[in-house]
Formats: C-alpha cells, sequence, structure tokens
C-alpha cells in the first residue's frame, strides 16, 4: 500500500504531517512528495520539510493522493498543472484522493467535486464546485475524501488509515497516541 502527500511552498505542516506520521504508525508507505520539483518545501508557518520524492519522479501509482491544506499552498497546487494531472488521473482510475482544509477547494477546481459530499475550510465552501456540503469532521463519499481543518486533521488521518486498512487498525493508532474519538 502506498500514499502520496503532495506538499506545495505554503502549506499547513500540521495538516500534512499528522497524516504522515499516522499512516505510517500504520504501517502504510507514505512518501512526501514535492509539487514543486524541490528537495525541501517550506510549510506557511515557515518550518522548512525534507521531502521524500518530487512530483517529476513518480513512475508508479499510488493508492491514495492527499492534499493538505494551507495558504498559499493551495492556491500553488490549484495553478500547478503536473498537480491537476496527478490528482485527475488518480480520481478517474478510482482510487482514493483525500483533501483538508482548503485543500478540497483544489479537488473542487479540478472538477472532481461534482455531485460528491464533501467538507472544507469554514467559509470556503461556494469554492467546492458543485459538491453537496456536509458539516461533518470527516466526509468520504467514494473514493474522495475530505476534511475541515487543523482541528480534524487526527480524525482525518485515523479515517485514511481506516479506509486503506480497517477500523481495528485506526482505533489501536487512536489508542496509543491517546486519542479519544
Amino acid at each position: 500500500m502506498k500514499v502520496r502527500v503532495l506538499f506545495a511552498t505554503g502549506n499547513e505542516e500540521v495538516e500534512a504531517l499528522t497524516v504522515v506520521d499516522l499512516l505510517r504508525r500504520a504501517g502504510i508507505e507514505c512518501l512526501m512528495v514535492s509539487s514543486e520539483d524541490t528537495d525541501t518545501i517550506t510549510s506557511s508557518h515557515n518550518v522548512t520539510i525534507q521531502m521524500d520524492e518530487k512530483i517529476s519522479e513518480i513512475s508508479d501509482d499510488a493508492d491514495m493522493i492527499v492534499l493538505p491544506g494551507g495558504i498559499p499552498g493551495v492556491p500553488n497546487f490549484i495553478a500547478n498543472p503536473k498537480v491537476k494531472e496527478l490528482v485527475v488521473k488518480q480520481y478517474e482510475t478510482g482510487k482514493y484522493v483525500a483533501a483538508i482544509c482548503a485543500a478540497p477547494t483544489a479537488l473542487g477546481a479540478f472538477g472532481i467535486l461534482k455531485d460528491k459530499k464533501a467538507v472544507c475550510y469554514p467559509g470556503m465552501e461556494a469554492e467546492l464546485c458543485c459538491a453537496e456540503v456536509v458539516m461533518d469532521s470527516v466526509v468520504r463519499d467514494g473514493n474522495v475524501i475530505t476534511s475541515r481543518g487543523l482541528g480534524t486533521a487526527i480524525p482525518f488521518g485515523l479515517a485514511l488509515v481506516e479506509c486503506l486498512k480497517n477500523k481495528a487498525c485506526a482505533d489501536e493508532i487512536a489508542k496509543k497516541i491517546v486519542y479519544e474519538y
């Protein structure tokens, strides 16, 4: 099982790294990918993060692609044709795409959310482009998983573990990190 978490300058580091951490705890290969073809990415709060892979180096498929939120990270995703191509291909082949906070708006901009239930950072719902907006912390509709923001990063990450592995694995990780949900 393989997951790629895409990074762009200005992503929200806690949303991104929480997902990476929880997936790796579950024994899932999780690669941090620079959408800008750089060795490091600097987050929205000026944290520099070493990447595992560059988007131009991707030569195989992943079971899931995750987009973290953050500004200007999400607008950087939307403006990047390589990100759009990768995410749309992932979705169209029936594999999972996931996004948190402002990043579901990128899925909307890429045409992925039409007639899907989705959620995003409060106040950005109009940018979900034809999605049925709901207010849950984490929403799964088919192969699309969305979440609301930094405060939902742990339930989002655990939902991804549950999706890729099972609920028992997600519950065990929650217990080990002393997360009660």
